[in-house]
C-alpha cells in the first residue's frame, strides 16, 4: 500500500465531529474558502478532514470537483502538518469550481496550515 493513502481514520464522517468542529474549533478565512479547526486531546493520527459542499456551490460535477482537489491537496501534504487537528472546510460562494486547481488550493491552504503548525511548535 502506499504511504500517500487517505484512509477512513483521516477523515470526518459523523455528524457530531462536524457540529463539534462548527461550535467549538476556530475560524479561518482564505480567499476561497472557510476553515473550522478543533484541536483534538487526543495525539494520534494526525489530522482528520471533513467538507461541506453544498448545493449552492452548483451541480454535482461541481461540487464533487471541489471535494477532489481539496481531498487531493490534503492527502499529498498529509505528512506535512502532522497535528491533532479536526478540519472541517467549506468553500465561499465566489469559488468557482471550474477554476479550481491544485494549484490555487496549494496557494490558499499552505500558508495557513503553515502558521497553525508554527503556532503549535511554539507553544
Amino acid at each position: 500500500m502506499s504511504r500517500l493513502t487517505w484512509n477512513k481514520e483521516r477523515r470526518l464522517l459523523r455528524s457530531p465531529e462536524f457540529t463539534a468542529c462548527y461550535e467549538q474549533g476556530k475560524k479561518h478565512f482564505t480567499k476561497s474558502f472557510i476553515l473550522f479547526i478543533l484541536k483534538r486531546s487526543d495525539l494520534s493520527g494526525g489530522y482528520r478532514l471533513g467538507l461541506t459542499v453544498s448545493k449552492k456551490m452548483g451541480h454535482a460535477v461541481a461540487r464533487n470537483r471541489i471535494k477532489r482537489v481539496v481531498r487531493e491537496y490534503f492527502r499529498l501534504h498529509q505528512f506535512d502538518f502532522d497535528l491533532p487537528l479536526d478540519i472541517v472546510i467549506v468553500p465561499k460562494r465566489n469559488l468557482e469550481a471550474k477554476q479550481l486547481t491544485l494549484a490555487l488550493a496549494t496557494e490558499e491552504f499552505t500558508p495557513l496550515l503553515g502558521r497553525l503548525c508554527s503556532k503549535a511548535e511554539a507553544s
